[in-house]
Protein backbone atom coordinates (compact mmCIF):
# COMPACT_ATOMS: atom_id res chain seq x y z
CA UNK A 1 0.00 0.00 0.00
CA UNK A 2 0.55 3.70 -0.13
CA UNK A 3 2.05 5.64 2.20
CA UNK A 4 -0.90 7.44 3.62
CA UNK A 5 -1.06 11.22 2.35
CA UNK A 6 -0.68 15.00 3.84
CA UNK A 7 -4.31 15.58 4.74
CA UNK A 8 -5.54 12.05 4.71
CA UNK A 9 -7.43 10.51 7.80
CA UNK A 10 -4.24 8.58 9.37
CA UNK A 11 -5.38 4.54 9.45
CA UNK A 12 -6.86 3.40 12.53
CA UNK A 13 -4.92 0.89 14.76
CA UNK A 14 -4.66 -0.98 17.76
CA UNK A 15 -1.61 -2.93 18.47
CA UNK A 16 0.02 -4.69 22.17
CA UNK A 17 2.31 -2.30 23.39
CA UNK A 18 4.90 -2.08 26.62
CA UNK A 19 2.20 -0.56 28.63
CA UNK A 20 1.21 -3.90 28.94
CA UNK A 21 -2.54 -3.60 27.14
CA UNK A 22 -3.27 -2.53 23.59
CA UNK A 23 -2.84 0.93 22.15
CA UNK A 24 -5.43 2.34 19.77
CA UNK A 25 -4.66 5.70 17.54
CA UNK A 26 -8.24 6.80 19.35
CA UNK A 27 -6.72 6.68 22.78
CA UNK A 28 -4.86 10.32 21.76
CA UNK A 29 -7.58 11.70 19.90
CA UNK A 30 -7.01 15.37 20.76
CA UNK A 31 -3.14 15.39 20.55
CA UNK A 32 -0.30 14.95 18.22
CA UNK A 33 0.83 11.47 17.47
CA UNK A 34 4.59 10.79 16.34
CA UNK A 35 4.40 7.27 15.05
CA UNK A 36 7.58 5.84 13.58
CA UNK A 37 8.34 2.68 12.40
CA UNK A 38 11.60 1.08 12.74
CA UNK A 39 13.46 -2.32 12.04
CA UNK A 40 14.55 -3.88 14.57
CA UNK A 41 14.97 -3.46 18.44
CA UNK A 42 18.65 -2.67 19.50
CA UNK A 43 20.33 -2.40 16.42
CA UNK A 44 22.22 0.19 15.95
CA UNK A 45 20.11 2.63 13.90
CA UNK A 46 16.87 2.11 15.29
CA UNK A 47 19.01 2.96 18.91
CA UNK A 48 20.05 6.25 18.11
CA UNK A 49 16.28 6.86 16.31
CA UNK A 50 15.15 5.95 19.93
CA UNK A 51 17.61 7.64 21.89
CA UNK A 52 17.27 10.89 19.90
CA UNK A 53 13.61 10.68 20.75
CA UNK A 54 14.38 10.40 24.57
CA UNK A 55 17.21 12.83 24.67
CA UNK A 56 14.41 15.88 23.56
CA UNK A 57 11.50 13.94 25.51
CA UNK A 58 11.14 17.56 27.47
CA UNK A 59 10.88 19.22 23.96
CA UNK A 60 8.82 16.47 22.90
CA UNK A 61 6.38 16.72 26.07
CA UNK A 62 6.32 20.67 25.79
CA UNK A 63 3.91 19.76 22.61
CA UNK A 64 1.32 17.22 24.47
CA UNK A 65 2.61 14.70 21.31
CA UNK A 66 2.59 11.13 21.97
CA UNK A 67 5.37 9.05 20.48
CA UNK A 68 5.25 5.78 19.27
CA UNK A 69 7.75 3.31 18.03
CA UNK A 70 6.44 0.56 15.82
CA UNK A 71 8.68 -2.69 14.53
CA UNK A 72 7.75 -5.98 13.68
CA UNK A 73 9.56 -7.39 17.27
CA UNK A 74 7.58 -8.89 19.50
CA UNK A 75 6.11 -7.06 22.75
CA UNK A 76 9.20 -8.87 25.32
CA UNK A 77 11.68 -7.36 22.84
CA UNK A 78 10.55 -3.97 22.90
CA UNK A 79 9.94 -4.26 26.91
CA UNK A 80 14.21 -5.28 26.98
CA UNK A 81 14.92 -2.85 24.74
CA UNK A 82 12.71 0.35 26.21
CA UNK A 83 14.14 -0.45 29.63
CA UNK A 84 17.64 -1.13 28.47
CA UNK A 85 17.49 2.67 27.11
CA UNK A 86 15.18 4.36 29.37
CA UNK A 87 12.91 5.07 26.70
CA UNK A 88 9.55 7.23 28.26
CA UNK A 89 7.31 6.23 25.71
CA UNK A 90 5.45 3.22 24.54
CA UNK A 91 6.60 0.22 22.02
CA UNK A 92 4.16 -1.23 20.03
CA UNK A 93 4.59 -5.33 18.30
CA UNK A 94 3.83 -5.35 14.67
CA UNK A 95 4.49 -8.77 14.78
CA UNK A 96 2.05 -9.37 11.22
CA UNK A 97 2.87 -6.27 9.83
CA UNK A 98 -0.82 -4.89 9.71
CA UNK A 99 -0.37 -1.64 10.71
CA UNK A 100 2.94 -1.20 8.48
CA UNK A 101 1.50 -2.23 5.65
CA UNK A 102 -1.99 -0.10 6.17
CA UNK A 103 0.99 2.95 6.52
CA UNK A 104 3.08 1.75 3.34
CA UNK A 105 5.96 1.23 5.96
CA UNK A 106 6.44 -2.40 4.74
CA UNK A 107 7.38 -2.74 1.44
CA UNK A 108 10.91 -3.87 -0.54
CA UNK A 109 13.99 -2.52 0.63
CA UNK A 110 17.62 -3.57 -0.89
CA UNK A 111 20.70 -4.10 1.15
CA UNK A 112 24.57 -5.12 -0.52
CA UNK A 113 22.74 -5.69 -3.95
CA UNK A 114 20.34 -8.37 -2.16
CA UNK A 115 16.28 -7.23 -1.90
CA UNK A 116 13.78 -8.14 0.61
CA UNK A 117 10.42 -7.32 1.99
CA UNK A 118 10.77 -5.29 5.43
CA UNK A 119 9.83 -2.18 7.57
CA UNK A 120 10.82 0.97 5.55
CA UNK A 121 11.69 3.36 7.97
CA UNK A 122 8.99 6.40 7.94
CA UNK A 123 7.36 8.98 10.31
CA UNK A 124 3.85 10.03 10.51
CA UNK A 125 3.16 12.69 12.12
CA UNK A 126 -0.62 13.18 12.96
CA UNK A 127 -2.34 16.17 14.28
CA UNK A 128 -5.72 16.16 16.95
CA UNK A 129 -7.95 15.62 14.61
CA UNK A 130 -6.32 12.26 13.36
CA UNK A 131 -5.21 13.56 10.41
CA UNK A 132 -1.83 12.95 8.49
CA UNK A 133 0.11 16.03 9.29
CA UNK A 134 3.48 15.38 7.51
CA UNK A 135 5.22 12.16 6.25
CA UNK A 136 8.88 10.94 6.74
CA UNK A 137 9.11 8.39 3.88
CA UNK A 138 13.00 7.80 4.63
CA UNK A 139 14.08 8.63 7.76
CA UNK A 140 17.94 8.63 8.68
CA UNK A 141 17.60 7.88 11.98
CA UNK A 142 20.71 10.96 13.03
CA UNK A 143 18.92 14.29 13.75
CA UNK A 144 15.62 12.67 12.95
CA UNK A 145 14.02 13.78 16.10
CA UNK A 146 15.00 17.50 15.61
CA UNK A 147 13.38 17.46 12.27
CA UNK A 148 9.77 16.14 14.25
CA UNK A 149 10.08 18.16 16.83
CA UNK A 150 10.02 21.22 13.96
CA UNK A 151 7.14 20.02 12.87
CA UNK A 152 5.25 19.65 16.02
CA UNK A 153 6.14 22.80 16.88
CA UNK A 154 4.37 24.34 13.87
CA UNK A 155 1.44 22.14 14.79
CA UNK A 156 0.93 23.50 18.02
CA UNK A 157 1.34 27.06 17.73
Amino acid sequence: MPMPRVGSRAPAFSLPSTTGRRLALRDFEGRPVVLYFYPKDASPGCTAEACEFRDNWDAVRATRAAVLGVSPDPVASHRLFRTAHQLPFPLLADVDHAVAKAYGAWGEKSMYGKKYVGILRSTFVIDRAGRVAHVFPKVRPKGHAAAVLAVLRELVM
